[in-house]
């Protein structure tokens, strides 16, 4: 059974093109990451400020190896700053 993810992150609204740098530059690292079946980064139409990443995982503890990542280190304290609340991340398994 695969571990899906979502991921909310909430930029101020003077930052939004700083975290999409940001955010961006965890896609390709993380899709490469031994696991990791769907990384993709969303950014809401109407409110540039929220982003949002859906991923699947193949278990556990590829999602937090991913956790763990050099790359998701190095990107976390770069965001505090500029976004407006902690990532709001929820981890789910499929029922159905």
């Amino acid at each position: 059974m695969t571990i899906r993810v979502v991921a909310r992150i909430e930029a101020q609204p003077d930052k939004v093109a700083e975290v999409r740098e940001l955010l961006v530059s965890l896609v390709e690292p993380t899709r490469q990451e031994t696991g990791c079946i769907t990384y993709e980064l969303l950014q809401n139409i109407k409110r540039p400020i929220d982003f949002t990443f859906v991923e699947e995982w193949t278990s556990e503890a590829a999602l937090e190896a991913h956790a763990n990542s050099d790359h998701l280190k190095a990107v976390g304290p770069k965001l505090r700053p500029i976004t407006t609340a902690a990532p709001d991340i929820r981890v789910y398994t499929t029922i159905r």
